[in-house]
């Protein structure tokens, strides 16, 4: 009789695939580091230059098409109730938080002084002058902006804007131009919904809360909220509308990778539309109090 030999198996500690990957895993060097700073400000340039390019060709074909009478009517109005139905609902319900806070806030201090009557110019200053304005666009920067560059994405990930531009189609003329003209005329909607239901708001707790007469808080409202306030508040919402519109556009164009470029590119449509809607609303509230002061009306 032949003997087999048994093999001895000696149970080894499995080896965590996370923990090897960590160890091989190559530290980042000092000529890596370089290697980066070096690259970001160049890439970063190269994007503003693609937006500007892309900005030129969006306004090129607006007016073209507007004069010729070219424009895609139905397909701009597709896109309004495309981009109303994700924004309107939301910014009625932020409009009145904003109101009250303003109110509340204001309204303690002003008790404190003995100056009730002023309520009406703190919900003019704040609600129309800096809320209304910044609430619609991070509105558009959340919903509307998420929608395009999804939306977008998506084609590009399918080819499908490979397959317009060779058929002799332009992109940004089909895709882009109606919701740029959608986005630009909902705008001042989202602006004025917010304005009319924060200041309602702030009327509201004024004369439950606070102890403020209707009649002095619209005299003080109307003292220190001027048409030119309301003007630059609906011309924010219109800018930061195409800083959207531009955005979300071109890292819609630009996806690639499957379902994780698109998300990365409505990621960064958001977050680079927050970022431009502070820096443009700083920059033209500056330019506002240089050339058009507060004062009474």
């Amino acid at each position: 009789m032949t003997s087999v030999e048994v093999p001895i198996v000696v149970d080894a500690p499995p080896i965590e695939p996370a923990a090897t990957e960590k160890r091989r895993r190559p530290r980042p060097s000092i000529a890596a580091v370089g290697e980066y700073l070096k690259d970001t400000p160049i890439r970063s340039l190269a994007t503003l230059g693609r937006s500007g390019e892309l900005a030129v060709n969006i306004l090129k074909y607006t007016v073209s098409d507007t004069i010729a009478l070219r424009l895609p009517l139905e397909e701009v109005a597709t896109q309004m109730w495309k981009l109303l139905k994700v924004t309107a609902l939301p910014a009625l319900l932020m409009a009145v938080p904003i109101g009250a806070e303003v109110s509340v806030q204001v309204g303690g201090i002003m008790n404190q002084v003995g100056a009730n009557s002023l309520a009406g110019a703190a919900s003019g200053l704040g609600v129309v002058g800096q809320g209304a304005p910044m609430a619609a666009g991070l509105l558009m920067s959340g919903a509307a902006a998420s929608a395009i560059a999804s939306d977008l994405g998506a084609r590009a990930i399918r080819e499908e804007i490979e397959a317009i531009r060779v058929m002799g189609i332009d992109p940004v003329q089909r895709l882009v131009v109606p919701r740029f003209i959608a986005m630009i005329a909902i705008a001042p909607m989202l602006c004025i919904v917010i304005v009319a239901a924060g200041v309602a708001a702030g009327l509201v707790i004024s004369a439950n809360v606070n102890d403020v007469v209707p009649g002095s808080f619209w005299q003080s409202f109307g003292s220190f909220a001027t048409p030119t306030d309301l003007v630059f508040s609906v011309l924010k919402s219109v800018i930061f509308a195409a800083l959207v519109v531009l955005i979300a556009s071109l890292r819609g164009l630009e996806a690639k990778g499957g379902p994780k470029g698109v998300a990365n590119a409505v990621n960064a449509s958001v977050v680079l539309s927050v970022f431009c809607i502070f820096m443009t609303n700083l920059l033209v509230s500056q330019i506002q109090m240089m050339f058009f002061p507060a004062r009474l009306a």
